[in-house]
């Protein structure tokens, strides 16, 4: 798994190229927020069953059709899939957080995983919107502790939100 800094020198090694002031202010950033992102990993760690048992609580308030017959939350064994793949998105933003890097995201998460929910039939948006809300969900937990930058926290929940956001497969 790549972070930011294994990235930054991985690019200047490829140009063969000594830092600059650029790289040097990517890398101070970079450590500068380290207090920031741990903050946030320590509350997603603590507090992973709620921020997704309450992220999911705004899902359904939102579009309550989805636990309805015929919708993709429907049924207990669809509803623990939804469930655990919310906590599967927080795992894996927890680890680009970070990293502050999003190629995990990309390499573990978004590639193959559009067509993976075409193929089931999935929704991607309300998929998407779920993603959107633990970012929010834990934006405010962070916020009422006075921890930490909330766009911070919320930049790799954004990262996913945009990378499904391209399609959006109806649901069954």
């Amino acid at each position: 798994m790549r972070d930011a800094i294994t990235g930054l020198i991985g690019r200047y090694d490829q140009l063969g190229r000594y830092f600059d002031r650029s790289a040097i202010d990517r890398i101070d950033a970079y450590y500068g927020q380290a207090e920031s992102r741990l903050a946030a990993v320590e509350l997603i760690n603590r507090e992973a069953a709620v921020i997704v048992r309450e992220a999911a609580q705004r899902l359904w308030l939102e579009d309550p059709e989805l636990l309805l017959p015929g919708g993709n939350a429907y049924t207990t064994r669809r509803l623990s899939a939804c469930l655990r793949d919310m906590d599967y998105f927080l795992r894996y933003a927890s680890y680009a957080l970070v990293a502050d890097d999003f190629t995990i995201l990309d390499e573990r998460v978004l590639n193959g995983l559009d067509d993976t929910y075409k193929s089931l039939g999935v929704p991607t948006g309300p998929t998407v919107r779920s993603i959107a809300l633990l970012g929010e969900v834990i934006a405010e937990m962070l916020a009422d502790a006075g921890l930490v930058d909330t766009g911070l926290v919320r930049a790799p929940f954004e990262h996913l939100c945009r990378g499904l956001a391209s399609s959006n497969v109806r649901a069954r």
